[in-house]
């Protein structure tokens, strides 16, 4: 009896400490405490949309509350240098997007490094961006417009989402392209700028297809091409740039959650997972498709890579197309 009792013990003893490594091995016990998404712009654009099909499906299989906090400012970068400088505990999250690494392009100084203080967890999604016009520009053809343009030069402008976004780097590689005359005016966010394009005081903009979709069924805005080598497959009939007479143009917007540097691998490896398996689901892709956001997935390490692809890409055609943000 008394033998047994001592077995017993160090049985309990050694099931303890088993058990005590693995609750003490990072993302083992993960999540155990509401997560924060941080979604870089207003309410009411894409990522914002985007986020808000992914969100709840995060919070059931994670078993915890998926908190979606705007907090937006110079073209995504505020809610990037908030999500860089938090806890490495996998609680803070970022929806990174292709408009991060043009800011660390364009940006002349930023408080961060996109590259290092923040570490890739997957994409989610690849969202073409379309050029649009308000209704009652006469272009019924991106070849049109670049030659309205170019005949009263103080006359158009595009609207973006702010200095350094995507919207703002594929107007002026646009412009580069194709001579077009185009002024640019800058938003915080492109929400507003899209307010301003059906309102008139935006003649154009290269908004994302998602942001664009609900105003062009509408006839309130017309699009004349998307700027992806595909069509998309929500804008079916409308030609590509390339199509349209402007070469080897391909840039979209990409999403993917990122979360701080130095936050365990285990934990990035279980979010990827999760992210994987919820946009892959057939429902959320429908749910997306009909936003016109195409679902894109990736491992932690491609991401990383298209990070770092893009930096050097958008780098060097922001000192061809002089851009600087100060």
């Amino acid at each position: 009896m008394q033998r047994r009792t001592i077995v017993g013990v160090a049985g309990a003893l050694a099931a303890s400490t088993i058990f005590s490594s693995l609750a003490t091995e990072p993302g083992s016990a993960y999540p155990t405490k509401p997560l924060k998404v941080i979604v870089p712009f207003p309410a009411g654009g894409t990522t914002d949309t985007l986020m808000r099909i992914i969100g709840p499906r995060l919070s059931k299989s994670l078993g915890q509350a998926v908190v979606i906090e705007n907090k937006s400012g110079a073209s995504a970068t505020v809610g990037a240098d908030f999500v860089a400088k938090a806890a490495s505990d996998g609680y803070t999250l970022l929806v990174g997007a292709a408009h991060h690494t043009i800011a660390q392009a364009v940006f002349a100084k930023l408080p961060y490094r996109f590259e290092r203080d923040l570490a890739p967890i997957g994409l989610i999604a690849l969202v073409p961006n379309v050029v649009v016009v308000n209704a009652s520009v006469p272009a019924k053809s991106v070849q049109d417009l670049i030659a309205l343009s170019k005949a009263e030069p103080d006359k158009y402008n595009y609207g973006s989402a702010g200095p350094g976004s995507a919207h703002h780097l594929i107007g002026e590689m646009f412009k580069l392209r194709t001579g077009a005359k185009l002024m640019h005016i800058p938003y915080r966010g492109s929400a507003p700028a899209v307010a301003d394009l059906l309102g008139g005081q935006v003649s154009v903009m290269f908004d994302t297809v998602t942001s664009a979709l609900p105003h062009i069924k509408a006839q309130k805005t017309r699009a004349l091409a998307v700027t992806t080598a595909k069509r998309s497959s929500a804008l079916p009939d409308v030609p590509t740039l390339a199509e349209a007479g402007v070469a080897e143009f391909d840039v979209g917007t990409w999403f993917g959650l990122l979360a701080p540097a130095g936050t365990p691998q285990a934990i990035v490896d279980k979010l990827n997972a999760e992210v994987v398996a919820i946009v892959n689901d057939p429902e959320v892709r429908k749910q997306m498709l009909n936003q016109g956001i195409e679902p894109l997935t990736s491992s932690p390490a491609e991401l990383k890579a298209r990070i770092a692809k893009e930096l050097t890409e958008f780098g060097a055609l922001a000192k061809q197309a002089k851009l600087s943000v100060e």
